[in-house]
């Protein structure tokens, strides 16, 4: 049951002002290799978005702050261009410090800061000094050895010595619509990559990517509200259209220059590069239609560079940040699907390194002594264990709830979620000792009930939620469905508290709300996966029917199947507008936020992934695609989007609305001002949540035939 003293603030209110309630809570943890300190991000309190530094001393817990923005660059964070729209890209949508990065001995940190570029020394935390160098700055990354920076400005890459020294340009771009060291749109939105450049592990050399957007149609994003500001161009690759050309070179520090061979013709996508201590550096690239990834090791002398391994599928290979590396011993050891199985295993070589069943999600890091790696015990669970080289397996995390962890030199911390409570526990554990970090997150003012069950024949992992006051049985409330539904992110149904604030708001409003993982979301094996492979539409939406169906059989008493509404953002807009124009017999109304609607207006990596290239085979496109269905609404549909959304433009929003308005059927359109794909805005989060309660209520009240 929710407080009803900290019920005086309604949920949508809290939710907005504390940034979904990560305002204040610890997050981006680095452990020094000998396990005796943790670095760290935390703001000062629930509703503050200014991360600082701070420093934990595992021995006896304490911490330090190690730099502070406010006191470093009083007033507005001023960030360029170029800066917005990496973090659009990482949906980071705090201030201060968002990222930094420490050289292998831990006795430096760097970080940039409103454009400008800082470093602070770790062991002892000295004064923190700016660094007088050219921005702004994106992605300072300082050297292994501590002795240089390299950072992005404008377009170039750009290097200085620890003290802002010897600042010169190592990488600049041949023209107006190249860039060097920064990632490419694809990586950063599609391929789990948000690196442009790599140090080598001897510090001597930088791996730099190019990115030459000139084959890549030009798109305009603009905000209609504010006609004085002229739109911006964006260079977009929707399906079917060209790709950024991406090369390769190595940039001594004495400044030769090799550039990195592959067939760039065969091999379009650059998914990741992983340069390890004593070893080539491991290029991972692959084919446009993503059924083949080709490992490479790189000649740091020549540039050259040879096979090491290939990982293929005959449908697709879902990208995994840091899934490929160099074994201690010189094995490539990658992160694969075994379809034999149906696993995601480990691969040593030759040979599997974890067991099938045990669904691996992520490779966290490697060591002499083996591999930690996330790993999913059961579809709504999340836990970390720690592989040997000999395949013994050790837990970290308890196998229930959802858990995260770094380690490094005897030091794990984990981050632990659970059905038990809405609080996230954040844990720095040693040999002797295990210490808590304090946490500034607020607690929701309402505490989610929550019944998990397996729904229908493929066991659908669903939540179940239902209004806090309602007696089981006393009356048939109406239905909610609020899915993600799509391959690849996060699922939705998961063993931790924290997923489901929302969903028991729309509850404690009156409905019986239904969460639903089906097909395409990641944490029960390939086949599962594979299953919307050029059908996004109907394995999404039949599951969800299911799950609904299933859960009226368990609760017969409590669902009103005559009032059933469905509401989603981004792939769950578009499985709600779907859900409405497919199956009005089902779904009575829906709100459908930043919905794809046209796929061939979505972005390559993502949607050629799945559906294939819509130049050689256009059937998925047409079948997947929402305008031509519009006809058939029948169905109050209210579509909500974001006017400078340059994810999923709002052009798919329009022109769902353009067919609905040929084909005369009423809906309602809710455009957001300065609104991209994430709504950090406080005001917009909050009315958002209301006005779509406002829609649901009364198009349930009584439903059109």
């Amino acid at each position: 049951m929710s407080d009803p003293a900290a019920a005086a603030e309604p949920f949508p209110r809290q939710s907005a002002r504390t940034r979904r309630f990560t305002a204040g809570a610890p997050r981006l943890f680095t452990v020094s290799p000998d396990g005796g300190r943790v670095l760290f991000v935390r703001s000062t309190h629930g509703t503050d978005v200014v991360g600082r530094l701070w420093e934990v001393d595992t021995s006896t817990g304490g911490e330090q702050l190690v730099a502070d923005p406010t006191a470093l660059h009083p007033g507005t964070e001023e960030l360029s261009p170029a800066e917005r729209a990496r973090r659009e890209r990482m949906r980071e949508g705090n201030a201060g410090i968002v990222g930094y990065s420490v050289d292998d001995s831990f006795a430096t940190a760097v970080f940039a800061l409103s454009g400008g570029l800082y470093a602070v020394d770790l062991d002892p935390v000295g004064a923190v000094r700016a660094l007088d160098v050219p921005g702004p700055v994106i992605d300072p990354t300082i050297a292994p050895d501590g002795k240089h920076v390299a950072y992005v400005s404008g377009t170039s890459l750009r290097v200085c010595r620890l003290d802002g020294s010897a600042d010169r340009v190592i990488a600049e771009p041949e023209h107006a619509l190249e860039t060097c060291g920064l990632a490419d749109f694809a990586a950063a939105e599609e391929l789990e990559r948000q690196r442009g450049f790599w140090w080598s592990p001897v510090s001597d050399a930088v791996l730099v990517e190019r990115v030459d957007a000139s084959p890549v149609q030009e798109w305009w994003i603009a905000d209609p509200v504010h006609p004085e500001q002229a739109p911006r161009p964006h260079r977009y690759p929707s399906a079917g259209t060209s790709n950024a050309l991406l090369s390769l070179e190595l940039v001594a520090l004495d400044g030769v220059v090799a550039p990195v061979a592959w067939d760039r013709d065969e091999h379009e996508y650059l998914v990741d590069v992983v340069w390890q201590k004593g070893l080539d550096a491991l290029v991972v690239v692959a084919t446009r239609d993503q059924r083949s990834h080709a490992v490479l090791a790189l000649d740091a002398a020549t540039g050259a560079t040879r096979l090491v391994d290939e990982v293929v599928d005959d449908t697709f290979l879902s990208p995994s940040a840091g899934a490929i590396r160099w074994s201690p011993d010189g094995d490539v050891l990658s992160l694969r699907p075994d379809r034999a199985s149906d696993t995601y295993r480990l691969r040593l070589g030759d040979t599997w390194l974890t067991p099938a069943g045990l669904q691996v999600s992520s490779i966290v890091s490697s060591d002499a002594h083996g591999v930690l790696a996330t790993v999913c015990p059961t579809p709504t669970s999340r836990s970390v264990v720690r592989v040997g080289w000999d395949g013994a397996i050790a837990w970290v995390t308890p196998e229930d709830g959802v858990n995260l962890a770094v380690s490094s030199g005897g030091t794990d911390v984990v981050v632990r979620r659970d059905l038990s409570t809405t609080e996230v526990r954040f844990e720095v554990r040693t040999a002797s000792a295990t210490h808590v970090v304090v946490t500034h997150a607020e607690r929701p003012v309402v505490t989610p009930v929550v019944t998990l069950l397996e729904a229908g024949e493929r066991a659908l992992r669903t939540a179940v939620l239902f209004p806090t006051w309602h007696v089981p049985g006393s009356r048939r409330l109406p239905v909610l469905l609020s899915p993600y539904g799509g391959p690849h992110a996060s699922p939705e149904v998961l063993e931790s508290l924290t997923a489901y604030g929302v969903s028991q708001w729309f509850a404690d409003q009156g409905f019986a709300v239904i969460v639903s993982d089906g097909r395409g979301t990641p944490g029960r094996g390939p086949a599962w996966d594979r299953a919307v492979h050029r059908d996004l539409a109907t394995p999404p939406l039949d599951d969800q029917v299911d799950a609904l169906h299933a859960v009226a059989e368990r609760f017969p008493d409590d669902l009103d199947l005559s009032r059933v509404a469905i509401r989603g953002w981004s792939f769950g807009g578009y499985l709600s507008a779907l859900a409405v124009l497919r199956r009005p017999d089902v779904f009575h109304a829906a709100v459908a936020g930043a919905p794809v609607t046209d796929w061939r207006l979505y972005d390559t990596a993502y949607t050629e992934r799945y559906l294939g290239d819509p130049r050689t085979d256009p059937a998925p496109y047409d079948e997947c695609s929402l305008p031509a269905l519009a006809g058939g609404l029948r169905r109050p549909l209210l579509v909500i989007h974001g006017l400078t959304d340059d994810n999923v433009v709002v052009a798919h929003s329009l022109r769902l609305s353009a067919a609905l308005t040929v084909a005369g059927r009423p809906h309602q359109v809710l455009p957001l001002s300065g609104v991209t794909h994430m709504t950090p805005q406080e005001e917009v989060a909050e009315n958002k949540l209301l006005l779509e309660l406002d829609f649901l209520r009364r198009s349930l009240e009584s439903p059109r035939a």
